[in-house]
């Protein structure tokens, strides 16, 4: 049971290719359970909290951004926890002449100086010989709610070709109506970061666009906001690694922000408000409403929720005024209360992970090993890998708990890119065996075959020892003198009885310097 949600139909005007808007009570984050909803772009309008949302449907297994609509949620108190959901207010289609469809990535709605809506959306044009057919194309509307109408019909504002050629992704747009009134928008994806400004039409280019430079990692995602004279970005960062304040592995993200004095920078990073979230990707909005500030951000945790079935969810922003610039403090993420999961053998998810090759490769996460997930289609970081391109004859994977356990078996499921035999790329180990501590690393006496097929699940039974580390110890496969890479999508260690599942304590130091407990 993930929560009760609780849906009414509203009755709301006609919306060209809308479908029926609806109230949806929910018991907390994420907003929604289905349909997804991701890339949120929160404004407010009067007493109205709105985000636009895209919305993912790529079918099950498939590692694409699969994305035809955006949506729009309302509320008037996010406390209420009652949102009006309005599903497919605008397909890039329909709206964009020249567009082909689908691609309906992170958007925003901005309320121009002459109080109409404006939609800023990434676009492809349909028939552009672009390299990167992305461009940003430019809506406009009386309400929040559309219909929205090409407020450009000649094109796109942004794209390889205009308003000067670039070489970049042009998709992420993000626009401000400063407080002195003239207008911003920065966008941009892979590292790179771009801003113009643009006429109170806010369609006009005025000048040439700029490289943003000074926000340390950024990759994608930005948001532009204004506070007390100083200009606030976020954005999506990778700046990856183990002593990294962003996120240990390269394809998952934090939400970063730097300042800035004027809209043309420069800019200085001031650090991390959000760490990576279930998801790989993260994009994040803030605004101020009803007398504070709310970020709305994505995550993996809806009902068959993953890196491409994504969920918005919303809490709240707290700042730091005593230092200037202010602060914006952490952001404390939030999940509807779950229930205790039912009682298991699996004592992986209260242990500590470590392995052989910390620190591992930046596209790999040892958090993967025991997360209680086996997909199908792994992204790297699902993993835990080994690969370098020099890989050794041996590696191991270990569990350390705070108090010793009673083990008796393991379940694992490899993954490879490679045959069995191969000395190149991931392949199975040619062999392996789990060992457990007991004043020394000792073999357990197995009553079961290792078995090394990836993608199923090998089971093995042994005796049970009582210990507080347990390791996977891998012989890598091989070709002559060349070794392959191993790679662990996920490793249960179980106990005899089934029991409730306690969170992990973290545990540093290695067995041998623990103080000695007998197993058997």
């Amino acid at each position: 049971m993930r929560g009760r949600l609780t849906v009414a139909l509203l009755a709301v005007p006609a919306i060209a290719g809308a479908q029926e808007a609806r109230v949806v009570t929910t018991p907390g984050n994420p907003i929604l359970d289905t349909p997804s909803s991701t890339d949120p772009a929160p404004l407010v309008d009067g007493d109205t909290l709105y985000i636009l949302t895209g919305r993912d449907e790529a079918p099950p297994g498939v590692n694409d951004f699969v994305m035809n609509e955006w949506q729009l949620l309302s509320t008037t108190d996010p406390g209420s926890r009652k949102w009006t959901h309005r599903p497919a207010i605008a397909r890039p289609e329909t709206i964009f002449a020249w567009a082909e469809p689908g691609r309906a990535y992170a958007a925003q709605i901005v309320r121009g100086p002459d109080g109409r809506f404006y939609l800023y959306a990434p676009i492809v044009e349909r028939d552009s010989a672009a390299e990167d057919r992305f461009s940003i194309g430019v809506a406009v509307a009386d309400t929040p709610t559309g219909p929205f109408r090409d407020a450009h019909p000649a094109g796109p504002i942004v794209s390889q070709r205009r308003p000067v050629p670039n070489r970049i992704h042009n998709i992420d747009p993000t626009v401000l109506v400063a407080a002195d009134g003239r207008v911003w928008m920065y966008w941009g994806s892979f590292g790179q970061l771009r801003g113009i400004e643009l006429a109170r039409d806010m369609v006009t280019p005025i000048g040439a666009p700029f490289a943003v430079s000074g926000l340390t990692g950024y990759f994608e995602a930005p948001w532009v906001l204004e506070r007390d004279g100083t200009y606030y970005m976020l954005y999506a960062g990778n700046h990856a690694g183990p002593a990294s304040d962003c996120t240990p592995a390269v394809y998952y993200a934090c939400i970063a922000y730097g300042t800035a004095a004027d809209p043309r920078g420069p800019w200085t990073y001031r650090g991390v408000i959000l760490k990576p979230v279930s998801s790989t990707t993260s994009h994040a909005g803030i605004v101020p409403f009803r007398g504070g500030w709310v970020i709305a951000y994505h995550t993996a945790d809806g009902i068959d929720g993953g890196h491409f079935h994504r969920s918005v969810a919303i809490d709240p922003v707290r700042w730091d005024d005593s230092v200037r610039p202010a602060r914006i403090l952490p952001v404390v993420p939030t999940r509807r209360a779950l229930p205790p999961g039912p009682p298991t053998r699996n004592r992986a998810r209260s242990a500590t992970a470590t392995s052989s090759n910390e620190p591992i490769p930046l596209q790999y996460w040892i958090g993967a090993l025991n997360d209680g997930k086996v997909p199908a289609n792994p992204l790297p970081p699902d993993l835990w890998g080994s690969w370098t391109g020099h890989n050794p004859p041996r590696q191991w994977i270990e569990y350390r708990w705070h108090a010793p356990v009673t083990l008796d078996g393991s379940r694992i499921w490899f993954w490879a890119d490679q045959p069995a035999g191969s000395g190149v790329g991931v392949a199975p180990p040619a062999a392996w065996r789990i060992e457990y501590w007991n004043g020394g690393w000792k073999p357990v006496a197995a009553r079961t075959a290792y078995g090394t097929a990836p993608d199923v699940v090998q089971a093995v039974r042994f005796a049970p020892v009582t210990t507080r580390c347990l390791r996977a110890v891998f012989d890598a496969s091989h070709a002559g003198a060349s070794h392959a890479a191993l790679a662990v999508k996920e490793w249960e260690a179980l106990s005899p009885i089934a029991q409730p599942v306690t969170p992990a304590e973290r545990v540093a130091a290695p067995c041998e310097q623990m103080p000695e407990r007998h197993g058997r």
